[in-house]
């Protein structure tokens, strides 16, 4: 990623940096944050933040720049953005990418209004969902529907980009000042990839000839010709007038209308052109925003948050479970299933579910039973049977988890910090664990398995990693030892890597104070 700008004066360099870019961006990905609503409300969530990626040509034309602009809407005049992002929420010039950005808009329009910038946001448009982009980009086969499961963005980032999104931070507090280094670069990327999806995209649409050669059928050396040589046969004329008309009807087509009052008549009466002319579309762009292009519009019902009018079940013979869903669950209350008083065997065992998913792995590195789901996308009977039949306590950042802390007494955490670190400190606290360092690096990360208890000779590793691992040939010479994952037969030496890795979790745990 270029660069990335954090907007929070109108009177900032920032600001000025994100005029000129929408100014000359053809193409700008959307993205917003807001702070997490937990129980419904009468109002929508207030955007904290609005992520603006944009496309812009770099020095020398031929290279492309992508800074991203963090707009702090909890820290700058409303007022003073307003009327810029209105304006390229709407310019037929700028092509909006984003993914599901219709809630999004519902919620800046709401942010907007209630600081006066009437009548908020109700279009945008043209615009272009990322998802539409990934289904187009799906191999066609014949006789088959798509899925109508909308992936993540994060899985079609995976599979259109081949990086992976970490989402950790969607559920964080977005309003909460000054934002975190690992905040800003999350927003940032959200908005960033979308940009790069649409470069695959269009590069795909040259592939299968969707270009203006491809189409009209004069291959680009043709187009280096001279007049004569061209027009010797009816072919080659009949396309290249088809190419000029079809370049030339996208030139009238582009005239705005009050394109004639800016003409200059005479030298006295000479008026700069729109400022939207600088970010007009290349003709590859135009075609895809004619061929896929869409657009948002908020009617009024839009404009209104939905409350639930779902009328309350009658309850049986059954004591409802009268608790509110952070009840329960937000203090830790005890004793865990594995305490010797309820029948354990004293080894404290969690389950990470898929919001925690990165604390599993920090607790496999310092000794604790961590495991995660069977499946990639569990249900809530499905984390409750786990925890229940494995005797674990199920460790989540979901609230709607609590509400089912009376089917798990004593075997249900809501973690309350955000990054990983901070919340293997917290459930080590929390559960009074004892860590100490020769537990350290003592469980496959992988998949939460013991290690043998005698290391391997370089000789015995290789043999066991035959057709499964490769072990790099720099470290034939060192004579290190190796262990292997009693599950899942991982092998594991005591390199660059461990040795950083345990320095780090000595101090996360402060195992020299």
């Amino acid at each position: 990623m270029e660069s990335i700008h954090l907007v929070s004066s109108p009177d900032s360099p920032e600001f000025n940096h994100l005029t000129r870019a929408l100014t000359h961006s053809s193409v700008i990905g959307l993205d917003a944050e807001w702070k997490p609503i937990r129980t419904h409300q009468s109002a929508f969530p207030t955007v904290s933040l609005l992520q603006i990626a944009c496309q812009l040509p770099g020095a020398d034309n031929s290279s492309v720049e992508s800074p991203v602009f963090l707009v702090d809407l909890a820290s700058i005049p409303l007022q003073s953005i307003y009327q810029l992002i209105r304006n390229a929420f709407v310019s037929p010039n700028i092509l909006k990418l984003g993914f599901r950005f219709k809630q999004d808009l519902v919620y800046l329009s709401s942010t907007f209004c209630a600081h006066g910038c009437e009548p908020g946001f109700d279009r945008v448009e043209p615009f272009l969902d990322i998802t539409s982009i990934y289904n187009n980009l799906q191999p066609k086969q014949p006789g088959r529907r798509l899925s109508k499961q909308t992936k993540s963005l994060a899985t079609i980032c995976q599979e259109v980009l081949g990086i992976s999104l970490s989402k950790e931070l969607q559920c964080s507090d977005w309003s909460q000042r000054p934002l975190t280094e690992d905040q800003m670069q999350y927003a940032a990327v959200d908005a960033y990839c979308l940009i790069h999806i649409l470069e695959v995209f269009k590069a795909k649409s040259v592939t299968e000839g969707n270009s203006v050669e491809s189409a009209m059928g004069l291959h680009l050396s043709q187009l280096d010709l001279g007049l004569k040589q061209i027009f010797d046969t009816q072919q080659n004329s009949n396309k290249m007038c088809g190419i000029k008309f079809g370049e030339a009807l996208e030139m009238v087509q582009a005239i705005p209308p009050d394109f004639c009052k800016t003409v200059p008549i005479s030298d006295e009466e000479v008026t700069e052109l729109p400022p939207d002319q600088a970010n007009r579309m290349d003709y590859m762009l135009s075609q895809i925003v004619r061929k896929y292009g869409d657009k948002i519009l908020l009617s009024e019902s839009d404009r209104k948050p939905k409350i639930s009018r779902k009328k309350a079940k009658k309850s049986s013979g059954r004591v409802a479970n009268t608790r509110s869903p952070t009840e329960g669950g937000e203090e830790w209350q005890g004793p865990p299933p594995w305490d010797a008083t309820s029948g354990g065997d004293g080894c404290p065992k969690f389950l990470c579910d898929v919001m925690v998913e990165g604390l599993a792995k920090h607790l496999r590195c310092v000794g604790i039973d961590a495991a995660v789901p069977y499946s990639k996308k569990p249900e809530s009977r499905d984390l409750i049977e786990q925890a229940c039949k494995e005797k674990r306590v199920l460790l989540t950042r979901d609230a709607k988890l609590l509400r089912h802390d009376y089917l798990l007494k004593n075997q249900i955490y809501r973690v309350k910090s955000l990054l990983k670190n901070d919340q293997l400190v917290e459930v080590i606290e929390t559960f009074q664990l004892e860590i100490s360092e020769d537990q350290l690096m003592s469980r496959c990360t992988k998949c939460n398995g013991k290690f043998i208890q005698k290391p391997l000779t370089t000789e015995e590793a290789v043999e066991a990693a035959k057709g499964f691992q490769v072990i790099p040939n720099c470290l034939f010479n060192k004579n290190l030892e190796f262990w292997q994952c009693m599950d899942c037969k991982q092998l594991y030496w005591e390199g660059t890597q461990y040795r950083n890795a345990v320095q780090k979790f000595v101090d996360v745990c402060k195992l020299n104070e």
